[in-house]
């Protein structure tokens, strides 16, 4: 008798998040392929299925149970106002580790300054939910209207402002646009259907993709060190570098000598590196990371 496969069906996002993803998810395991216009991605793991569906909408699809678990931005998940699991937040994005902000903008020349200045003006946005609530916040009326797409250029002819996502920011300046507040800054979360949260298989194979995931993306901004030293040098060279705090330490075949090994972050690496010859380390060996489980 033919053995069932259980499956987790998983929604990743399509459109700008979609090959930052594919790269976590292969930093984390597993291999994910697609056409251009595929939207059921292939992945060597016959217990995944994928759907690529945009960010917008994937917090919807988890929450009525065509999926069991997806990633999709915090702020879709408020904007559309999911009942779903949030499993955890995995901190990446589309170009910087920065995470995504929505922003109120306005022309360069614009005289809104604050949120006040918005009292009876017009804005367009794709999060109407989010921005009306920030509205209510700060005890402003202005009407909000759902924008299609390209919302930057439509100020300040057909809107006096516009609530738009931003990571660097360039973009709105390219628009002649200015940022005046923040809204809301966002990060992709892991979220699962409740149903399937409750599924002692299906959990567990979330909880793994979490574990991974998150792995993936601490290794992002770390690297591994290898290094011989001579053992009468190994506390000078551990009081002198913090980093080095816990370091793996073995002794080598000569006697005398230990090889060290340790990660570090990376942006420390061309300032430690020659620290580390010059207190007397040899064969110093930097490699990339896949994964750092804590």
């Amino acid at each position: 008798m033919q053995k069932t496969i259980n499956t987790l069906r998983l929604g990743l996002p399509k459109g700008s998040l979609q090959e930052s993803t594919f790269a976590l998810m292969a930093k984390a395991g597993w291999k994910v392929s697609s056409s251009s216009r595929s939207y059921l991605p292939r992945v060597d793991d016959t217990e995944l299925e994928l759907r690529l569906i945009r960010a917008q909408e994937i917090s919807r699809y988890v929450e009525h149970g065509y999926l069991d678990a997806g990633l999709t931005g915090a702020d879709w998940i408020a904007e559309n106002d999911s009942d779903v699991h949030v499993v955890c937040e995995i901190a990446y994005s589309k170009q910087t580790t920065n995470p995504a902000r929505w922003v109120l903008a306005v022309p360069n020349d614009s005289p809104v300054k604050s949120a006040k200045d918005l009292e009876g003006k017009r804005i367009a946005t794709e999060v109407v939910q989010l921005t009306k609530r920030w509205l209510k916040k700060h005890g402003v009326h202005a009407e909000v209207e759902f924008s299609w797409g390209a919302t930057e250029v439509k100020a300040p002819e057909l809107v006096d402002a516009i609530v738009e996502l931003t990571e660097t920011g360039s973009s709105l300046k390219a628009n002649n646009l200015r940022i005046v507040d923040t809204l809301v800054s966002s990060y992709p979360q892991l979220i699962a259907n409740k149903q399937s949260w409750k599924d002692a298989w299906k959990r567990r194979k979330i909880e793994t993709l979490a574990l991974l995931l998150c792995g993936a993306l601490a290794a992002e901004e770390k690297v591994g060190l290898k290094m011989n030293l001579p053992r009468a040098k190994l506390a000078g060279i551990l009081k002198e570098l913090p980093a080095l705090r816990n370091p793996t330490i073995s002794p080598l075949a000569s006697e005398g000598w230990v090889a060290l090994e340790t990660i570090i972050d990376e942006k420390v690496v061309r300032e430690i590196i020659p620290q580390l010859k010059t207190a007397g380390a040899e064969g110093i060996i930097e490699y990339p990371l896949n994964k750092v489980i804590y």
